[in-house]
């Protein structure tokens, strides 16, 4: 495997690939054709040379992915929504009312901090105050930091069976699968086609998914030595020390993605076996949309004939029918 420098994400029907300032989001339309919508976005790390440095670039690195994810999301999004006429609601007149323009930015804002405190209370405060109860019988600070870290994983793989139950979520999950695996292709030095793809692995270390589980265990192991007696103060703790947390998770990931070296590997398992509940194998029509996003923003020909010397590769485009830019 060989570092691409390419990552991405799903979305509602298509996949959002990006490299380097690039990014471009491929979506199934209704009518069964794939649309794609280049663009460019700059990270925080580009812009702020402080933004960049280690263990701290990757909180930034978190709000760039959030940021550009409801981007792209939003953009899927509007392909799919009810078309039939409709006055619209008090609320909505008020917004429109208020920010004018700017309405859809400030909504966009609003989920976002909405769904980060939302995520800090269910992942990190309730498997604190669920272990909580059980400290009048285990007096062991550290036992108390493992068992809070197994009920937060535990919620979280609770989290993931509920949504995916949900028709929309399965099929983004296949979505995800196949950005995994058009990644996997071109970093094995495979051409890219539907064929090679579908025969690639839907895990990847990169993943998210890793990203949050890393984020799990490793604040196992802070809490295990950062000891504070009240549960406010143990509260606070949690909040406070979620940058640090996902700064040094980052790190570990960014190795990961470009290390092959045993030890690295078996670290990486926990996070690979995870992705099992977030990835699934999805149809042609979805890699056809997974090798659309690539194709409008990396040159995988060229990738290969510097990585993979000697790999035969046919001359024109390799994705799928039917693209409009």
């Amino acid at each position: 495997m060989k570092y691409s420098g390419i990552g991405g994400q799903a979305v509602i029907e298509g996949i959002m690939m990006k490299n380097k300032q690039d990014y471009a989001t491929a979506v199934r339309r209704p009518d069964g054709k794939i649309e794609v919508k280049k663009d460019q976005y700059v990270s925080m790390s580009e812009k702020v040379k402080f933004c960049s440095l280690p263990f701290v670039r990757g909180v930034f690195s978190f709000i760039d992915s959030m940021v550009l994810g409801m981007r792209t999301l939003s953009f899927s999004a509007s392909f799919f929504e009810d078309d039939e006429d409709s006055e619209p609601g008090k609320f909505e007149l008020w917004l429109d009312r208020m920010f004018g323009e700017k309405v859809e930015k400030v909504l966009m804002a609003f989920v976002m901090v909405f769904s980060v405190v939302m995520a800090i209370a269910i992942f990190m405060v309730l498997p604190l105050l669920i272990a909580n109860v059980f400290r009048r019988f285990i007096p062991s600070p550290t036992v108390m930091a493992v068992l809070e870290g197994c009920i937060r994983i535990a919620i979280f793989v609770a989290y993931i069976k509920l949504i995916s139950r949900m028709e929309d979520i399965r099929r983004t999950f296949m979505y995800h699968g196949a950005e995994h695996k058009c990644i996997n292709c071109i970093e094995h030095g495979l051409v890219l086609n539907v064929e090679n793809v579908r025969g690639s692995s839907k895990q990847h270390k990169r993943c998210g998914t890793s990203f949050l589980i890393i984020v799990m265990v490793i604040s196992i192991l802070f809490f295990m030595v950062i000891r504070v007696e009240t549960v406010w103060l143990r509260i606070a703790s949690r909040i406070i020390l979620i940058p640090v947390i996902a700064g040094v998770s980052y790190e570990f990931l960014r190795l990961a993605g470009r290390s092959d070296s045993a030890i690295v590997n078996i670290l990486s398992k926990p996070g690979m076996w995870m992705q099992n509940l977030t990835t699934s194998e999805p149809d042609d029509s979805m890699i056809e949309v997974a090798i659309a996003a690539v194709e409008a923003v990396f040159d995988w020909r060229a990738y290969l004939r510097e990585n993979f010397p000697g790999t035969e590769i046919p001359e024109g485009p390799a994705g799928s029918e039917a693209v409009e830019p």
